[in-house]
């Protein structure tokens, strides 16, 4: 036999037994980290297991059920008193609304007056979406003891009550930038900033469900004006 037909046999041989040598390891680690990933699920489950059992979670998750519970009867309590809606109320209904409640906004208006109407617009959008403060509206032509008690001159005119006491008050849109065109997320952030109101903690609409809104608002109010 030719002696380098031998040795390129011998070499091929060899180049197998390594390869399959080679394979026989490749598959021992693949059934190696096959079983170290299964205990650890299995240890995982059993670390969920003991999670599942620890009183002190069990606990916090009690407690915020109950947050949570005694959150929704507050705010259905807040709706039977009239929250969670901009009413309107008449003079002989004042005092016991605003003495009933710790927060109150109430928008005294003229129903000729375009910027009432512009100010209705808004504060009705924002009372669903801050139940804590009662949000009502009273003509001021028919609440003259009220609006000379008061001392309000200029419409729109709203007042924040707290316990019953007016405590602040809006005159016009001159803390609004001056203009009929103001957002309802201004009203809001100075309402929020006045603290009449509370940061709502659900979702919030978007910048252009806002921008949206306000051109809605003034279109329903003046069917000829310009679209922005």
């Amino acid at each position: 036999m030719d002696p380098d037909s031998v040795k390129s046999t011998l070499s091929n041989l060899a180049f197998g037994n390594v390869m399959a040598a080679a394979a026989r390891d490749y598959q021992k680690e693949v059934l190696a980290q096959e079983k170290a990933q299964a205990s650890s699920s299995v240890n995982q489950d059993i670390d969920l297991d003991e999670l599942m059992d620890d009183p002190e979670l069990e606990k916090l998750h009690a407690d915020r059920i109950a947050a949570l519970k005694k959150e929704a009867e507050k705010r259905q309590a807040l709706k039977r008193q009239g929250h969670g809606e901009y009413r309107e109320i008449s003079e002989g209904d004042f005092l016991g609304e605003v003495t009933g409640c710790e927060k109150v906004i109430c928008h005294f208006y003229h129903r000729e007056f375009y910027r009432c109407k512009i100010m209705d617009k808004h504060l009705k959008s924002l009372a669903p979406r801050h139940v804590d403060t009662k949000f009502l509206k009273l003509d001021a032509e028919n609440a003259p003891f009220f609006v000379t008690k008061l001392g309000i001159k200029t419409l729109p005119c709203v007042i924040f009550f707290r316990n019953g006491i007016a405590s602040d008050r809006l005159v016009g849109f001159q803390d609004l930038g001056g203009k009929d065109d103001f957002s309802t997320r201004t009203l809001e952030g100075l309402l929020l900033k006045k603290g009449i109101i509370k940061e709502n903690k659900e979702k919030e609409d978007d910048e252009d469900s806002y921008d949206e809104r306000n051109r809605a608002v003034r279109s329903s109010i003046n069917p000829d004006s310009d679209s922005d």
